[in-house]
């Protein structure tokens, strides 16, 4: 118990009050109702919460988006989506969209997209006749692609919380994050003709050619992932590990972004934000133990959705909880205590479990831009220094387009599930 005590206190010290409060709630759970639990199990589960190999791409991913963050990836897509649909009707947001949507396939993360999207794009949006706060929410909602786009650490989180494929749960997010896209671009096409958003002049051919071969290397990402998984080569975490050396050669070497004494920054980064992660994956786990053993699951189940709950029942209670959860709290954290509850809920009644996956990937995604706590809110105003409420004025559209992709994927699977049958 002097451990777990200690554990707390230095939790405190280093500033991660949210992961010493989820340790604490469970131990004292544990001395309150189930007092024949012996406390070395809270940490035999904690150090079980972070064995799982596939835990090991975490970092590695973030190592990887670090790099890309401090080098020219993101401008180089940029360009190459703003040669090819600029010209449209809202065509500049389309493109934002579309890059974030890029972006995430070699970051995986929604904080990392808004930083490297969201700095150069937003110039170019106010430039064009948008508001701050019109530029912000589209920068922060299409930033929620990435948590859809493979890599996505979400579902990795996911996959080790509930036990599904992770190599299934990437392909299975590209479908709803098209679906996503398009729903953006119609909101696009009539905000800009409503406020009468001047048109890109048309690139031309040699332009485009011009920046898709500049923009070579960076697609090499997703080939690189999903071609590595999909084909044997790799397993996700090496797949991970492939993503890093190829970020370091194409920013090192090919581009000369990133400098060696760029380095250490870059690799304190990406160990702050894992240590968070691991932290919050193995009192995840030692929290997901302790609601097992009391049989929570099946009293929730009982209690909220009735002896035989229907497949519709179970997905709206899915989207509602993880909506309102991912409003208040972290999505890592979101998604390890809630999954253990719902998916063998869902697992009993016939759903999917990717199917389940991407719905949840979705909502926490949703969760990181929604007030009141919403992380990516925060960071778009850390790095753009403005004001809480001119970041958050305009999302009520964009907010209502993703729910109402929630609603189009729960009630037709194979949105998340086509792209996974053709590989099989």
């Amino acid at each position: 118990m002097l451990i777990l005590f200690g554990l707390m206190l230095l939790l405190l010290l280093m500033g991660f009050p949210m992961m010493m409060t989820m340790l604490l709630s469970t131990i004292v759970y544990i001395s309150l109702y189930t007092p024949m639990v012996q406390p070395f199990i809270i940490v035999q589960q904690m150090i079980l919460g972070v064995q799982a190999p596939v835990l090991m791409a975490i970092p590695m991913f973030i190592l990887a988006a670090d790099i890309m963050c401090k080098g020219q990836t993101s401008e180089r897509l940029l360009d190459f989506v703003e040669s090819l649909v600029g010209h449209l009707s809202g065509g500049l947001a389309s493109t934002t969209s579309i890059t974030c949507a890029l972006f995430g396939a070699v970051s995986g993360s929604t904080q990392a997209t808004v930083v490297a999207v969201g700095s150069p794009v937003r110039q170019k949006l106010l430039d064009r006749g948008y508001s701050d706060s019109e530029a912000l929410a589209l920068i922060i909602n299409s930033s929620n692609l990435a948590y859809l786009i493979p890599p996505s650490l979400g579902m990795i989180v996911y996959g080790v919380a509930s036990g599904a494929s992770i190599g299934e749960l990437f392909i299975a997010g590209i479908g709803p994050a098209v679906v996503i896209i398009a729903l953006f671009a119609a909101y696009n096409v009539f905000y800009a003709k409503r406020n009468n958003i001047p048109r890109l002049p048309k690139a031309s051919a040699a332009e485009r050619l011009a920046a898709t071969k500049r923009c070579i290397l960076p697609f090499g990402f997703p080939v690189i992932i999903m071609g590595g998984i999909y084909s044997g080569i790799f397993s996700p975490t090496e797949a991970a590990a492939a993503s890093v050396l190829y970020a370091a050669f194409v920013e090192m070497i090919i581009y000369k972004s990133v400098k060696m004494k760029d380095l250490y920054e870059i690799a304190l980064s990406t160990g702050v934000l894992t240590t968070v992660v691991f932290i919050l994956v193995a009192v995840g786990q030692c929290f997901s133990w302790v609601i097992s053993y009391d049989r929570i699951p099946q009293m929730l189940t009982q209690g909220l959705l009735g002896e035989s709950a229907s497949v519709f029942l179970i997905l709206l209670t899915v989207n509602i909880v993880f909506f309102v959860g991912c409003m208040f709290v972290e999505a890592v954290v979101v998604i390890l205590i809630l999954t253990p509850i719902f998916a063998p809920i869902a697992h009993a009644a016939g759903i999917n479990l990717v199917h389940l996956g991407v719905l949840i990937t979705l909502q926490v995604a949703i969760g990181s831009g929604t007030p009141p706590f919403g992380t990516s809110i925060f960071t778009c105003c850390a790095i753009f220094d403005k004001p809480y409420l001119e970041v958050i004025r305009n999302e009520g559209p964009y907010i209502a387009i993703l729910l109402f992709a929630c609603f189009l994927i729960s009630a037709f699977p194979e949105i998340s599930l086509f792209l996974g049958g053709l590989m099989k």
